[in-house]
């Protein structure tokens, strides 16, 4: 294996952790930037339904879709600490397995979606005169998914061979193409949803085929083997009960859309959803750089844990929450300081002008305190403990939120879903801590 991975355990820290998040965070962003502009783009030359009709559509993309992520963290995880351990084989074995599963299983959920069209859609929320544009964007995204699977199965494992840069890149370029081609088919040629819908299939394939170039060419560390297509039970086992913290996460975020989308349409309607819609594309750009800091962490706690170096695991852990929280603090006061601006950048519509900003404040009140829990989740992952990364990964959306969501607007009306977001986030985080806190005493007592 090349130097470059090897710097995961030896260079400082701090540089290290800067040096692999700051490329994620900068994809993280331009990803972010891609859907605002794309919502941005349907919002002010489609309209309010074209919003409400992307907000149902894309969770169940991104739900497809996590499959190829869930099963690169995972990997990801076998990854670095076969690398910290020296175990080449087992890493260029995992490597090809994960290429078997992920295009296996996107190909089969893409069919089911095929099939089960209308059902779907309903069960994610479309109603009313949002069905017509939610199906007709459907039907075009859909067939882009499985190449956006197989480039959220990549990046993580571009960052776990020490090339940050690469993953970066990853997402750079489907967005720049599909902001490009926003404006060629909606604007241009008046092709309304279908071409948002065409413009982001496209902007996913380029992803696929990007990510593909990369492996096939010298820049990495792990080459396409035909002979670990070949599935091993013991490494798909351990890929599917790290993966699957990430795929349950994202099906529990598909289950907590179906509720949000439902409570949201019986208490304020179409409008309610849009702002939803809104609030959903603040948080994707606002938390870019928390999350390109939890990213960036993955790779040098899991390499590091590999390498039984206790001291410089606890040292990344709490690097990583002091830069995280600082970045939150900055996010937060920017979101309390201009709501109104922040909103007008979406849409004209004065309903929507009127009542998004209260809304955007209330669900962003628990910014600051959210790192500790990104990060305490992700260390179960790196340390290839499944159980712990699974329970606290949930904790915010499936133990807090969709409860809170259900009961709240009974009480509460459309502003308990607002409401649900900050107790969610306080309750998860303060217990990640206090589990983080009992693990590190316990187990990494080096």
């Amino acid at each position: 294996m090349n130097q470059i991975v090897n710097e995961l355990g030896t260079e400082k820290i701090s540089k290290l952790l800067i040096k692999q998040a700051v490329p994620a965070s900068i994809g993280i962003l331009v990803m972010s930037l891609n859907m605002i502009i794309d919502t941005i783009f349907v919002g002010q030359w489609i309209g309010i339904m074209a919003i409400a009709a992307i907000t149902v559509v894309l969770p169940i993309a991104f739900f497809i879709s996590s499959i190829g992520m869930g099963i690169g963290i995972g990997g990801s995880s076998i990854i670095s600490r076969a690398l910290g351990a020296k175990k080449f084989d087992r890493a260029f074995k995992t490597f090809g397995n994960q290429i078997t599963l992920t295009v296996g299983l996107s190909a089969l959920f893409v069919l089911i979606g095929t099939y089960f069209c209308f059902p779907i859609l309903q069960l994610f929320g479309a109603n009313g005169d949002i069905v017509a544009p939610a199906t007709e964007y459907f039907h075009v995204v859909l067939y882009g998914v499985p190449f956006l699977a197989f480039a959220m199965m990549g990046n993580p494992i571009m960052r776990a061979v020490g090339q940050p840069k690469f993953a970066m890149y990853a997402m750079i370029i489907p967005a720049i193409v599909n902001i490009i081609l926003d404006i060629l088919f909606i604007k241009v040629f008046d092709w309304g949803i279908y071409g948002a819908g065409l413009a982001t299939t496209i902007s996913y394939i380029t992803c696929g085929l990007f990510v593909l170039g990369f492996f096939l060419s010298s820049k990495s560390s792990l080459s396409i083997r035909v002979k670990n297509f070949a599935l091993d039970f013991s490494i798909v086992k351990e890929i599917i009960s790290l993966g699957g913290v990430t795929i349950i996460r994202q099906g529990t975020i598909s289950l907590l859309i179906v509720i949000l989308n439902y409570t949201l349409f019986k208490y304020g309607g179409e409008v309610s959803i849009a702002i939803y819609g809104i609030i959903n594309r603040v948080m994707m750009f606002a938390l870019f750089p928390v999350l390109g800091v939890t990213q960036g962490f993955l790779p040098i706690a899991g390499f590091n844990y590999g390498a039984n170096d206790a001291k410089r695991v606890k040292e990344t852990i709490k690097t990583a929450i002091i830069y995280g929280t600082g970045v939150a603090l900055l996010i937060f006061m920017g979101i309390v300081l201009f709501p109104s601006d922040v909103v007008r950048i979406f849409t004209k519509n004065c309903e929507l002008l009127a009542k998004t900003p209260n809304a955007l404040l209330i669900a962003f009140l628990a910014t600051p305190v959210i790192t500790a829990q990104l990060i305490g989740s992700a260390y179960f992952q790196a340390a290839g403990k499944a159980w712990p990364a699974l329970f606290l990964t949930l904790l915010k959306q499936g133990v807090f939120l969709i409860p809170l969501v259900y009961f709240l607007p009974q009480f509460y009306g459309v502003t308990g879903v607002w409401m649900s977001f900050p107790i969610a986030d306080i309750l998860a985080t303060s217990i990640t801590v206090l589990y983080l806190r009992r693990e590190l005493n316990k187990n990494l007592i080096k």
